[in-house]
């Protein structure tokens, strides 16, 4: 079973319970991995940002 996460209602959700697409965030293996979405996603453009701004300047 996949998990998502609501970024309307702020809850992880199952298959049986997700809301609708723009509103979730996923799929995830574990309900915990959902919990964590917008941590994830923050990590994420963060690095990539990074990596953008690396390689916008030649250092990559």
């Amino acid at each position: 079973m996949a998990f998502w996460f609501n970024v309307a209602t702020g809850q992880v959700e199952n298959d049986d319970t997700r809301g609708m697409d723009s509103d979730v965030m996923g799929p995830y293996d574990t309900e915990e991995e959902a919990s964590r979405a917008l941590q994830t996603a923050a990590e994420k453009t963060k690095a990539w940002d990074e990596a953008d701004r690396r390689w916008e300047e030649g250092e990559d």
